[in-house]
């Protein structure tokens, strides 16, 4: 197995089975006595989970994926030759292309059981928008190995931390020359065991920074939604005072009102009574004129 066939199984991993399965490669690297190929996969840093969405999208859609890179090819070729029109609708183009791939990264993550925030979509279309920007940028995300988050300035060359291309070639990996047995044999053999395990520390320190920012940025997150709940709370609280006060105003009118209704009906059924009596007077009123002939 070459590192190329470890970096292709281990990107398309959830970044929680990411060390574990990391380490396990290793170790069976160490058992196959390929210490250079072992040293080479400790190295690999854990993605996070804006990279592993980018990484499932050049895995899940590669066809999308390499048409969008095709999108960036022709928008540094207008660029390079200045074409204001072109430039402008690959710019449109390009715009919708991205948030159509950044919205189905949270899809394919859902049918994944992740769910992923806004926050971390919007960080998924700013990385496809670094590799528009980009040709070795966009390689590396073609290719589905990227570690985190990139951002880019403006249309022109970005950086995006990704697995470099020159860890994840396709030859086999380099084996160490024979040595005749002894003490310095020995001594090398223990020298690149230690780098080996350090290179596996160090990826485990970078792993541990990674996650602790990660956390950092959620906390930070969390802490704006609460506050953003806690004014909405407040606001709704205040509009509910305000809705109760309109209430009892309400209830007051409504017992005015049916006190007038009340009153109105009295006066109704006088009026009608008083109507009937006036009808009578006037009904015996024409008998005596009809009477007096």
């Amino acid at each position: 197995m070459t590192l190329d066939d470890v970096a292709d199984e281990l990107y398309g991993l959830d970044p929680g089975e990411f060390v574990e399965a990391r380490t396990a490669q290793v170790t069976a690297a160490r058992e196959n006595k390929d210490r250079a190929l072992a040293t080479e996969i400790g190295k690999l840093r854990k993605p996070t989970v804006v990279g592993w969405l980018v990484n499932l999208l050049a895995r899940e859609l590669p066809d999308e994926i390499g048409a969008l890179l095709t999108l960036g090819d022709a928008l540094r070729d207008a660029q390079r030759h200045l074409s204001g029109p072109d430039l402008r609708r690959l710019n449109t183009q390009r715009q919708q292309v991205v948030r159509a791939l950044a919205r189905k990264a949270g899809e394919l993550a859902a049918e994944r059981g992740r769910t992923v925030g806004e926050d971390a979509l919007r960080d998924v279309g700013q990385t496809l928008h670094a590799a528009l920007a980009d040709a070795e940028t966009a390689e590396q995300v073609r290719r589905g190995r990227v570690v985190t988050a990139a951002s880019y300035s403006g249309f022109g060359p970005a950086g995006l931390a990704v697995v470099q291309g020159k860890s994840v070639k396709s030859e086999p990996a380099a084996t160490p020359p024979a040595e005749k047995p002894g003490k310095k044999s020995k001594k090398k053999s223990a020298e690149r065991d230690r780098d080996a395990e350090r290179a596996a520390a160090e990826a485990e320190l970078a792993d541990v920074m990674s996650q602790a920012d990660e956390v950092r940025g959620e906390l930070n997150d969390a802490r704006t939604e609460l506050e953003q709940a806690r004014s909405t709370l407040r606001a709704i609280d205040h509009r509910i005072e305000e809705l109760r006060a309109e209430l009892e105003h309400a209830e007051q009118e409504r017992q005015f009102t049916r006190n007038s209704e009340k009153a109105a009906a009295e006066a109704v059924h006088r009026g009608e009574r008083d109507l009937d009596a006036a009808e009578r007077r006037v009904d015996e009123a024409r008998r005596a004129v009809d009477d007096l002939g």
